[in-house]
């Protein structure tokens, strides 16, 4: 059992340490990974537990309080009525699970629960940046529908079945094309075969502009300004797209993606032919986001799953609701 409490020990520490350089960036952490690695790990235990552990300390008790009975009849065929000692308190000293199997097998249940629902069926982040106000804002938690594009196997992310395909205007959580660490949030604007524009700060599809109608000015409580808003209507969804009038129409910094040969940049913006399988993605925040026009196209095995809920806001509790 000692050996079992320095392995479990150094078993702990890994995790600890690996949390740890993640945290402080010492290494580029994979939390699915984390998370499959941890529910077979404390697998092992809880199969342990059932089928070794338990049973020993099980068998260990039934032998004390054979012992116990035998102890008492040969006392009492002494004359001797009183027995010192509290055999229960002895066997359910001996029943209880030691703390290697505490901090292993006892948490396999809910650390299995949760990486069943977070790869299969919803998973939940936090909105960190302002590229997709006025639908979300930061600070906003969300959930992700995990299974609607088809389920993924977890970590490696391959996709095992077809789920519903993915629509114009429809939210979505990806893997960042230039570094797949990172998820990224932003619209499907554009679907494979699409030909897709914004110039101008006008957005067209296969040459049909898309429809647009004007909306209030929205105020940016973070930018203390307000900026020019839209009710925009991609495929069957409507939703509300911001734009700052004092920024240029020009996608400066653009990277030299895979694909950028079916980009054409100009003044006016950017034109691009999407290729099979890979999707074209903006921000409804059009001047402040980070997104297909600057490094292009986001592959099908890149994405995670639909967003389409804010569970919470701690700083806006009227934000919980359904989006589009």
């Amino acid at each position: 059992m000692q050996t079992m409490q320095y392995l479990t020990a150094a078993v702990l520490a890994a995790f600890v340490g690996y949390v740890a350089a993640w945290y402080t960036g010492a290494i580029e952490g994979n939390f699915s990974l984390l998370l499959f690695l941890a529910t077979v790990v404390t697998g092992v235990y809880w199969l342990g537990e059932r089928l070794v552990f338990l049973p020993r300390r099980a068998r260990a008790a039934q032998a004390l309080e054979q012992a116990a009975a035998q102890r008492r009849a040969e006392l009492d065929r002494m004359g001797i009525q009183k027995v010192d000692g509290d055999v229960q308190e002895a066997k359910g000293r001996i029943l209880m699970q030691p703390w290697w199997l505490d901090w292993t097998a006892g948490l396999f249940p809910v650390i299995a629960m949760v990486f069943l629902l977070r790869s299969f069926l919803f998973e939940p982040f936090k909105i960190p940046s302002g590229s997709m106000i006025p639908t979300l804002l930061v600070g906003d938690l969300i959930l992700v529908n995990k299974f609607t594009y088809g389920i993924r196997l977890p970590v490696i992310n391959k996709k095992i079945t077809d789920g519903n395909p993915v629509q114009r205007g429809d939210v979505v959580v990806f893997r960042y094309p230039p570094q797949p660490s990172m998820d990224y949030i932003k619209r499907v604007v554009a679907i494979p075969g699409d030909e897709v524009a914004y110039l101008n700060k006008r957005l067209t599809i296969n040459g049909q502009p898309v429809a647009t109608n004007a909306l209030p000015d929205f105020f940016d409580q973070d930018a203390m300004r307000y900026f020019k808003q839209f009710d925009e209507q991609l495929g069957e969804q409507r939703h509300r797209i911001i734009v700052n009038s004092d920024a240029p129409a020009f996608i400066q910094g653009a990277s030299n993606f895979q694909g950028r040969e079916l980009c054409r940049y100009s003044v006016e913006g950017v034109r691009c032919k999407v290729p099979e399988g890979q999707y074209f993605m903006m921000g409804d925040n059009r001047d402040n986001s980070l997104d297909s026009r600057y490094w292009g196209f986001v592959p099908d095995a890149n994405l995670v799953g639909r967003a389409f809920f804010v569970w919470m806001n701690f700083g806006n509790l009227k934000r919980i609701g359904a989006f589009h």
